[in-house]
């Protein structure tokens, strides 16, 4: 009698459902991955692009920075002499030139801008202001709406940034390159960085090209580079720096989804040893039952996938409202991948248990207690 003449995916579900805390395990070691492998990725390119995104809201075509510097100058110490911008003026394409010092609160990754005011409207076809006004003293700050709502400020309140106090002057919409906004000449006695700046930005008259030319010839010794491609290049793909990163952490995942689905499948297999004998002894083949536990494993995956796909979604819906300045945003085709690995990790665990199972003796299987 063959394993086919019986209800063989009753005998699968039924699998299943006697074991109901290795099941479990299984399926929450495969929704950890999913998790982990989603939220990470989630979190880096919703940085990576929102940054991306500030940047091209300053209204600028064009950037100079110094040679040594990189596409993240928020965690750049390099920096220009704050008197270049008279050069940079001077050449010619460029309409307004406007310093800026940057700076980051590290704990929680939010970006400082040192900003000359005048010329950072004239960039930015000025600040529209959702609450208060322009900075009044030299310990006022500006900050965005994303912030204002993320820590519940309202103009007049004192606040502390990298261990200054200042005092919210004015609230504006986010978007235009920095969470916070403080008087050049603050920031730079701040830094300790007296007429030095991290960065220009540059607005062209019309030609952006012809202008950034320019700019190459009279500043052969800087990094000039367009706002366009400074956004080709905010994508974790062009970022060889975060590859090892992400790789870690999927490579975590998988390990975890392999390790747990591996010793839960191979302590099934032993305490089923009776039970493989049996089904031997009725003509199931090999392959059948390599088949059996292997489609057990895979049930167990898909569960654990959409476990996984539905923790991420909540704890994305939680973030999003506790934490608005926090961007997860999750690329399509690594969805398609989180549960790919997903199933990759789960068969690969249950892979050798099932092998062992289906070479048992059914001799000595039966023998089994």
């Amino acid at each position: 009698m063959a394993i086919g003449e019986f209800s063989y995916w009753r005998l699968v579900w039924s699998n299943i459902r006697v074991r109901p805390v290795r099941t479990g395990l299984s399926m929450i070691a495969v929704a950890i991955q999913v998790l982990l492998i989603l939220l990470i990725v989630g979190m880096i390119n919703g940085v990576v692009s929102g940054w991306g995104q500030r940047v091209e809201g300053v209204g600028a075509d064009l950037m100079v920075q110094p040679p040594n510097s990189t596409i993240f100058f928020a965690f750049s110490t390099a920096s220009l002499p704050e008197s270049l911008g008279q050069k940079i003026q001077q050449v010619p394409g460029v309409k307004t030139v406007s310093p800026v010092l940057v700076m980051v609160e590290r704990r929680s990754f939010g970006v400082v801008y040192g900003i000359d005011l005048k010329s950072f409207e004239d960039m930015s076809n000025g600040f529209r202001f959702l609450a208060g006004g322009p900075f009044r003293g030299p310990s006022d700050v500006i900050v965005d709406s994303i912030q204002a709502q993320t820590h519940h400020l309202q103009v007049g309140e004192r606040i502390t940034i990298l261990n200054h106090a200042f005092t919210v002057c004015g609230i504006v919409p986010s978007g235009k390159g920095a969470r916070e906004y403080v008087p050049l000449a603050t920031a730079q006695a701040m830094r300790g960085a007296a007429g030095k700046v991290s960065m220009f930005y540059v607005h062209s008259t019309g030609d952006t090209e012809s202008t950034l030319r320019s700019l190459v010839q009279a500043l052969p010794h800087d990094r000039i580079l367009s706002v366009k491609e400074y956004l080709t290049l905010m994508n974790t793909s062009s970022l060889p720096d975060l590859q090892p990163f992400i790789q870690s952490m999927v490579g975590l995942g998988v390990a975890i989804s392999f390790l747990v689905v591996f010793l839960a499948t191979y302590t099934i297999v032993l305490e089923r040893t009776h039970e493989i004998g049996i089904l031997k002894a009725l003509g199931a083949s090999r392959s059948q039952l390599m088949g059996l536990i292997l489609e057990e494993t895979v049930i167990m995956a898909g569960f654990g996938i959409l476990l996984g796909l539905g923790s991420t979604w909540l704890t994305w819906s939680v973030l999003h409202h506790s934490l608005p300045s926090l961007s997860i945003l999750i690329p399509a085709h690594w969805v398609a991948n989180a549960i790919a690995l997903g199933f990759a990790a789960a068969i690969a665990g249950a892979c050798y248990p099932a092998f062992r199972a289906a070479r048992f003796d059914p001799a000595d299987a039966l023998a089994h207690e």
